[in-house]
């Protein structure tokens, strides 16, 4: 990589219909993630076929301490795609790969210290968050298992991040798939057929994300977008990263933090009560797939419309969002409410397993609108420069929002616990949007120069599938840009000579 050039690059967001882009890289972001949580609802499947509420428990607990994980490699991609986006979009492409190259290296060290401090401490964890006997004995050896393999979901999620930065929505969507793919033919096998059980599954699980990473860092060469990081660069390099990726690390903390204590509050009601909410956690990301999507899709075209200093473009991505959240969800109440009794059976639910999964399919399955509106609000305070409004309003909703909501429905039983849980989202999901649109209104850019050596500033971006990039025509681009460049120099000397 030459260091100190600029590669003029096609900025694939900054022109054309907005909705379509939405559509477009929610669609094919959709895609991957139904086919990775598909892959982990039939876990549960698989699990729930065992008939040992234990074992069904226990995923829950690990899907509390999973979160937490994943929330700071989901942080760490979003600093790494806002930064890659933005410089792609003002025409920086070599910087672009400068920067994730040199971040990578810290990214996996991270990783690595905390997934084998997980494992380390994984009996105190699981016992804080409520687990004890049978369910807290396979839980931690899930955990065992899959937490020093942290760097592979990192590496995976940060390569996705730099294919959506180019918007190589369909390439990004085919390594997803070819991972839920393995999960999903090794699954069977290793729990049922080799009797392998939950550690079965964190094995399916290690050899689905393998694959991702090493397919994800394949195709982000072929984009030129990793390369051999250069030393003297690395320090400054994660330092630009760093002030995106903490307080989106902060913001997606927020989630898991509060889920923990939902977990604690279901845990007091027995290991039914818990296996209620794993189902239900692995149901919502499948059933709302295109809203997750959607809701990270907007990062690099607001990234990229940004940096090209086209405010209403951003104004729009953020209508558009919103308008695809509200019909994504009324379409997947109306599939959940007539279909709650299949569901139920699938999962051979009984008792308050079944009770808790009928609430959420009659009612609070309404509250995710709020959620997702709370989560695009977010995205667009991310690429807008105001980092710290989404990390006041996740940290608003998984504590104020949360807490005391959550400790008023214990009161009423298992079921009180999960209203109290999506009412808190109400509140917030309101107060964040009416924020973002006054963020978008007082937006004030200019398009960015071509310098090599200029680096903008960075506001960050929120991860999401993104829309093909056409590259067809790189050349007569080049040339046009070039043009552009020797006119306007000429213009200067005009005037100067006037």
């Amino acid at each position: 990589m030459r260091q100190g050039t600029t590669t003029r690059r096609h900025a694939a967001f900054c022109q054309g219909s907005i909705m379509r882009h939405v559509v477009v890289m929610a669609g094919t972001g959709a895609i991957g993630l139904m086919a990775v949580f598909m892959v982990d609802l039939l876990n549960l499947f698989y699990i729930s076929i065992l008939h040992n509420p234990a074992m069904t428990a226990a995923i829950g607990f690990t899907a509390a301490v999973g979160f937490i994980q994943i929330a700071v490699s989901i942080g760490m991609s979003i600093g790494l795609g806002a930064t890659t986006s933005r410089q792609i979009g003002a025409g920086h492409h070599d910087m672009a790969q400068r920067i994730a190259s040199s971040f990578f290296v810290v990214m996996l060290i991270l990783t690595s210290l905390i997934g084998f401090g997980t494992a380390l401490l994984a009996h105190p964890i699981l016992h804080a968050l409520g687990a004890h006997g049978e369910a807290e004995h396979q839980a931690a050896l899930y955990l065992y298992i899959s937490s020093p393999m942290l760097p592979l979901i990192a590496a995976g999620m940060g390569c996705s991040s730099l294919l959506r930065a180019v918007g190589a929505a369909q390439q990004s969507m085919n390594v997803t798939l070819a991972g839920a793919l393995i999960s999903a033919l090794l699954d069977p096998v290793l729990i049922l057929w080799m009797h392998l059980e939950l550690q079965g599954a964190a094995f399916s699980t290690l050899a689905s994300r393998a694959l991702v990473a090493a397919l994800g860092a394949y195709c982000a060469r072929q984009h030129d977008l990793l390369a051999w990081p250069v030393v003297r660069f690395i320090r400054t390099d994660t330092h630009r990263v760093g002030q995106i990726a903490m307080p989106a690390i902060l913001t997606n903390l927020a989630t898991p933090i509060g889920g923990i204590f939902v977990t604690h509050a279901m845990a007091s009601f027995g290991l039914s009560a818990v296996a209620g909410q794993a189902t239900i956690d692995r149901i919502v990301p499948v059933a709302f797939a295109f809203v997750f999507a959607l809701t990270g899709s907007i990062g690099p075209i607001m990234s990229q419309n940004l940096g090209a200093g086209k405010p209403e473009r951003v104004h729009e991505t953020l209508v558009s969002s919103l308008k695809l959240v509200l019909g994504c969800v009324a379409l997947t109440w109306a599939i959940l409410f007539f279909g709650q009794n299949v569901v139920i059976h699938i999962f051979s639910a009984t008792g308050t397993t079944a009770s808790l999964i009928r609430l959420f399919c009659n009612w609070t399955i309404g509250g995710y609108f709020f959620i997702g509106i709370l989560f695009v609000a977010n995205s667009a305070f991310n690429n807008l420069g105001h980092p710290l409004y989404s990390t006041l309003f996740n940290w608003g909703r998984a504590t104020l929002g949360t807490i005391p909501f959550v400790w008023v429905g214990m009161h009423f039983g298992p079921m009180g616990v999960q209203v109290g849980q999506v009412l808190g989202s109400v509140l917030f999901g309101v107060c964040a949007v009416m924020v973002a649109f006054g963020v978008v209104r007082n937006l004030k850019v200019e398009p960015a120069a071509i310098h090599p050596d200029s680096i903008p500033s960075l506001p960050p971006a929120q991860s999401a599938e993104s829309a093909m990039i056409e590259l067809d025509d790189l050349d007569n681009e080049a040339q046009e840009y070039e043009q552009g460049e020797e006119d306007a120099r000429d213009r200067s000397l005009s005037r100067s000579g006037g």
